[in-house]
């Protein structure tokens, strides 16, 4: 089989899908799954959709183009503010998109005027993460003038939190993002749909048994393709975790010295090398790199230790076993290594299981994510 490539188990995904959504469903939350990290796939989509999944959301808009080229007509949000050169683009194919800047706004409204469409919005809030948003004081002045905008319909209101700063998202953050939906309402006598709190980072916090408030709709990423909870990296019990792997082929497979020799200087990606002496070792090199893939974002099996990885070779050293050349090797991606595997022309893309699966057992050596009993039992 051609490597590398990713092997993609879609039943795995969409029994994660149908399960997160079952258990925020119990907690009167919808999701909206996150299709950035699959380089907009169709095959993906469709799983989530099989999973009772009723918005799509990704960051950019030549994923969400791509997948309603292939045949993806659910609805459709763009969850990054978009780019001034690409409103008219997000008008025609999305029917939402989440918005901070007023100058942005007033073109999509433009767009959508041109193309005879109303275009809904939600507004991003800045709840110290610092990455995207308006400042809590300023939503109301945003609001009034967006009000003013013709084919522009406001939403709902939201806010990104642990992905910038690791501001983790909890009951007094979200406490504020309901405020503000409440004080939005009563002031213009605007109904919000939606209240979206966060992405995977939530999922602690809302499956906690706290009061979810206005809270309405998490987006999902992570937590559906790699069964992990982002703000600690724990699996969560339930899910699978090995939904996609990544497979690498051993181009060379040698018993080489531990200690490179000669004047030591930066290696390619502009460090010293971090080495050990411990003699010789058994040294395998894999046709994949930096180009395709994050080394530290890679779990390697059982006796497999990454030693490092230029931009077409991954280094490995094994503790037990000879690996000859033509030997495929799996890992575990995180999803820094996720996309950019995804993102890669030279990483195959392998569907495995379209049907439903149940979990795995999860491996005894890692923590995981306790979700309720009840919600457990539901």
């Amino acid at each position: 089989m051609i490597a590398p490539r990713l092997e993609i188990d879609l039943g795995k995904i969409q029994f994660n899908a149908r399960t997160l959504v079952k258990w925020l469903a119990v907690q009167g939350i919808s999701v909206t799954a996150v299709m950035k990290a699959t380089l907009g796939s169709p095959e993906i989509a469709q799983a989530f959709l099989r999973a009772g999944v009723k918005t799509l959301g990704d960051a950019r808009i030549e994923n969400i183009t791509k997948m309603r080229q292939g045949g993806i007509t659910a609805p459709m949000a763009l969850i990054r503010s978009p780019m001034c050169s690409q409103v008219a683009r997000v008008v025609k194919y999305t029917e939402l998109s989440f918005n901070t800047e007023l100058d942005v706004i007033s073109m999509l409204s433009a767009a959508a005027q041109k193309a005879k469409r109303i275009h809904g919005i939600v507004l991003m809030v800045e709840l110290g993460d610092l990455r995207e948003g308006i400042l809590p004081n300023a939503l109301s002045h945003a609001v009034r003038e967006i009000l003013r905008l013709p084919n522009i319909a406001i939403r709902g209101i939201g806010t990104n939190l642990a992905c910038r700063s690791g501001v983790a998202p909890d009951a007094e953050n979200m406490a504020a993002l309901s405020a503000l939906a409440n004080s939005i309402e009563s002031t213009f006598g605007l109904p919000l749909d939606i209240v979206s709190g966060g992405n995977s980072a939530n999922l602690d916090w809302a499956l906690s048994g706290a009061d979810t408030g206005r809270i309405n709709n998490l987006r999902l990423g992570e937590s559906i393709l790699l069964g992990c909870d982002p703000l600690h990296r724990q699996p969560i019990n339930g899910l699978h975790t090995d939904a996609i792997t990544l497979v690498a082929e051993v181009i060379e497979s040698k018993l080489k010295p531990s200690q490179p020799w000669g004047t030591i200087a930066q290696n390619a990606f502009g460090r010293p090398a971090t080495t050990e002496t411990v003699g010789h070792i058994q040294q395998a090199i894999l046709a994949i790199g930096r180009q395709d893939i994050d080394p530290l974002g890679l779990e390697p099996p059982h006796g497999i230790e990454i030693l490092e990885a230029s931009s077409d070779h991954l280094v490995v050293r094994s503790s037990r076993f000879n690996h000859p050349v033509g030997t495929e090797i799996a890992f575990q991606p995180n999803y820094s290594a996720l996309l950019r595997a995804m993102t890669s022309p030279f990483v195959s893309k392998i569907w495995k299981n379209r049907t439903t699966t149940m979990p795995s057992s999860l491996p005894l050596s890692k923590k995981t994510l306790l979700i309720p009993r009840y919600q457990e039992n539901q």
